[in-house]
């Protein structure tokens, strides 16, 4: 195998992920072949981006099929992300080194999730959710007890979900891979054991079809059920680490592409702020950074700038956004791709 070029995709939501495709086809435009990498890395929300970029389908009609799908508003349904029924989005928000808790499914546990939908009368039940979350992280002493704890909550939390909403939602996310088979070259989509709180790296040789494993890496604890397959349930990956940067280590050039990794505005009311998370505990962008440089990789990372942030809007789980993101990450793309050394063919 060749252990050249890696691109790690972190989660984001729907209009960070739409953003990822936007930066992908600016780069690619300018002659870095973004979709050739040796090895693609895809958590939470970006996890559907590595499918896409691994489907074969050129760069520039993943782009179009976003810049061209009806704009839909609102939040049909339950109040959830990407795979909650009636939800048209990718799996949730990532800001903070931590989860990121969008009010609704397949969010990344974590930063930046609207408590409410608009025109939902009473309190969002995410809140009670995103207090959860918050007990857990402030308890927590370490990583691993971060991930079991989270595991536990998320399996605790399917019994207010019937296994209707799990085969509905791995619908949902099935119908939105532009291919339904693993593609030959490597991929990983991110996820965690529920039960153990350990890594679960899923690719081709897991045993694992590519629909389960993008579902979950995008399950949310609290805000919809794990994934089961094979009897194993899992959650989103991002419950280990926003990026999950630190699985291309062995790679010489390696390209992240963070939604929410650099700095985020602060919450606004009705936000998650984030799991509180230890740098000591090395599941941190800039932690994962400092540890491929320091094994000789050269990393190139990016994140939204400021035209980008505005884009993606207070909500990155309102498919609303989707197009402006799509846009801003386009032009990003471009600028970007003067800086960046990454061409791996």
């Amino acid at each position: 195998m060749n252990h050249s070029h890696a691109l790690v995709l972190g989660g984001g939501g729907a209009s960070g992920q739409a953003w990822q495709i936007g930066v992908i086809a600016g780069l690619t435009e300018a002659g870095h072949d973004i979709a050739g990498a040796d090895l693609v890395i895809g958590t939470s929300s970006g996890s559907t981006s590595a499918a896409w970029i691994r489907s074969g389908v050129p760069v520039a009609e993943l782009l179009a099929s976003i810049l061209t799908q009806p704009v839909a508003t609102g939040r049909p349904g339950q109040p959830g992300r990407q795979g909650q029924p009636g939800r048209q989005g990718q799996p949730g928000r990532q800001g903070q080194a931590g989860l990121q808790g969008q009010p609704g499914l397949q969010g990344q546990p974590g930063r930046q999730g609207q408590a409410g939908s608009p025109g939902q009368a009473g309190p969002s039940p995410m809140l009670a959710v995103f207090e959860r979350l918050r007990e857990i992280g402030a308890a927590a002493t370490s990583a691993a007890e971060l991930q079991r704890n989270l595991g536990a909550f998320a399996l605790e939390s399917d019994a207010r979900f019937g296994p209707e909403v799990s085969e509905r939602r791995r619908a949902l996310v099935a119908s939105r891979l532009p291919r339904q088979e693993w593609a030959e070259r490597p991929m990983i989509a991110v996820a965690v054991n529920a039960h153990t709180g350990e890594l679960a790296p899923l690719d081709r040789r897991s045993g694992v079809d590519l629909a389960d494993a993008v579902t979950a890496s995008t399950a949310l604890p609290g805000a919809g059920p794990t994934h089961a397959v094979h009897g194993v349930h899992y959650v989103n990956g991002g419950v280990r680490s926003a990026e999950n940067a630190d699985l291309a280590a062995g790679y010489a050039k390696v390209l992240v592409l963070a939604p929410f990794g650099g700095p985020a505005p602060a919450p606004q009311d009705g936000q998650f702020e984030g799991i509180r998370r230890e740098a000591a505990w090395g599941t941190d962008l800039p932690s994962q950074v400092e540890l491929l440089r320091g094994q000789g990789a050269h990393v190139d990372v990016i994140t939204p700038d400021a035209e980008s942030w505005a884009a993606m809007g207070p909500d990155q789980m309102d498919p609303a956004n989707r197009i402006p993101s799509a846009r801003a990450g386009l032009a990003q793309g471009r600028r970007e791709a003067g800086h960046i050394t990454f061409a791996p063919h």
